[in-house]
């Protein structure tokens, strides 16, 4: 089994995610977690925990009792510190991921990364995944990145729209992008590779494997 490091397991699609791998029998969650009370759920669930925050030092993530194969970024700020996180917080996470010879690095990014300034409200927000997103493809990992529509905690219907560029908005639950972000995990598939999702028709599993 692969050990996958999920940053932002504490979030509510980083707990998806790690329930996911729990569940598979491909993957063994390792969660990241910030704060030490955090611990608890994951432990209850015999879960590895390490604890690192993403505005510290990172190097913390691979101390674990098994090498880290992949890692999935699924932490956020949640709007409040989006350079310190969600820009400079990934990008020392990739950077460490490639000293540590990680298979591939997973990215949450956000539908709207690639143009900013079409969205002023979220303008800061998008520019910190922009930035960490391109930092990603020029690491030279194995990488892919997801960007979602508009998050939403509805069930999720296990199939969505998937294009590179959808040219068009919607939403998409939560539990969806898990299921999503965890099935590109595969090294086979979803390789080098920036695409769209919201929900749609098309069955998670085939719409990730129609891009290979």
């Amino acid at each position: 089994m692969e050990n996958i490091l999920v940053a932002g397991a504490n979030g509510t699609t980083g707990k998806m995610i790690v329930d996911l791998l729990q569940e598979s029998q491909d993957f063994k969650p390792v969660a990241m977690v910030r704060k030490e009370e955090q611990k608890a759920y994951f432990t209850a669930k015999n879960i590895e925990t390490v604890l690192v925050d993403l505005e510290g030092d990172v190097s913390p993530s691979f101390d674990t009792n098994n090498p880290i194969d992949k890692v999935v970024f699924a932490a956020g700020s949640g709007g409040k510190k989006v350079q310190e996180v969600d820009q400079d917080g990934a990008i020392k996470l990739i950077d460490e991921s490639k000293k540590q010879g990680v298979k591939k690095f997973i990215m949450l990014s956000s539908m709207g990364a690639d143009t900013p300034e079409q969205v002023p409200e979220l303008k800061d927000y998008l520019v910190a995944k922009q930035n960490a997103d391109n930092h990603l493809k020029q690491s030279g990992l194995p990488y892919c990145i997801v960007r979602p529509g508009a998050l939403t905690n509805d069930a999720g219907s296990e199939t969505i729209a998937l294009e590179l560029k959808l040219n068009k908005q919607g939403e998409i639950s939560r539990s969806d992008v898990a299921k999503t972000l965890v099935q590109t995990l595969n090294t086979a598939i979803a390789n080098q590779v920036t695409f769209e999702i919201i929900k749609g028709q098309t069955p998670i599993e085939k719409a990730i494997i129609a891009l290979s």
